[in-house]
C-alpha cells in the first residue's frame, strides 16, 4: 500500500511545481470530472469522479495529472483509485480565440485499492471554453494493463483557469 501513496505523492508534487512555475504564464488549467465506464459487455455500470490540472509547457505541449475513485453504480463503497500522470497536446491556434481546443493525451495510470496494477493510458477529447476562465471538457480515455483493455471512460467535466 505504500507504493501507490509514494507514486501518487510524488506525481501530485511534481504536478504542483510545474504549475506552479507556468502558472506565472497564467498557462494551466484544472478540471473536477463525472465518468461513465464501459467493461467488456456493460456501459455505465461503473461511474467515476475526480479531478485534474494540466501544466502547459510549451504551446499546446502540456503535462497532466489526475486522481479519480471509480466505483459500481449500485455500491459506491467497493471502489478503486485511478492515478494519471500524462503528457498531453492542445490544439491551439493563436489566429482564432481558441474557445474549442481539442487534445490528445497518454502515458502511465494507477489502479489502487488493497493492491495496485499499473496501467497504460491514452485518450483524446475537447475542451469548450464558454467563458474566459470556465469551460466544458468531455474526454474518452482508455486504460489498458499488460495482457488486455482494463475500461474505456467517458468523461464529463467542468473545467477552469
Amino acid at each position: 500500500m505504500r507504493k501507490p501513496l509514494v507514486v501518487c505523492l510524488v506525481s501530485l508534487t511534481l504536478l504542483g511545481a510545474s504549475t506552479q512555475a507556468s502558472a506565472q504564464n497564467g498557462s494551466w488549467s484544472g478540471y473536477g470530472y463525472f465518468g461513465a465506464h464501459s467493461s467488456p459487455g456493460n456501459f455505465g455500470d461503473l461511474l467515476s469522479v475526480g479531478v485534474g490540472a494540466d501544466a502547459f509547457l510549451y504551446r499546446g505541449l502540456a503535462v497532466g495529472a489526475d486522481l479519480g475513485y471509480m466505483f459500481p453504480r449500485t455500491s459506491g463503497g467497493n471502489g478503486i483509485g485511478l492515478l494519471s500522470v500524462n503528457p498531453s497536446y492542445h490544439f491551439t491556434n493563436k489566429d482564432r480565440t481558441n474557445r474549442f481546443v481539442p487534445f490528445v493525451t497518454g502515458g502511465y495510470g494507477l489502479a489502487f485499492r488493497s493492491g495496485t496494477a499499473n496501467l497504460a493510458t491514452f485518450g483524446a477529447g475537447a475542451t469548450f471554453w464558454f467563458l474566459n476562465r470556465a469551460g466544458f471538457r468531455f474526454e474518452v480515455r482508455n486504460y489498458r494493463n499488460a495482457t488486455d483493455s482494463f475500461t474505456t471512460q467517458f468523461r464529463f467535466a467542468l473545467a477552469f483557469r
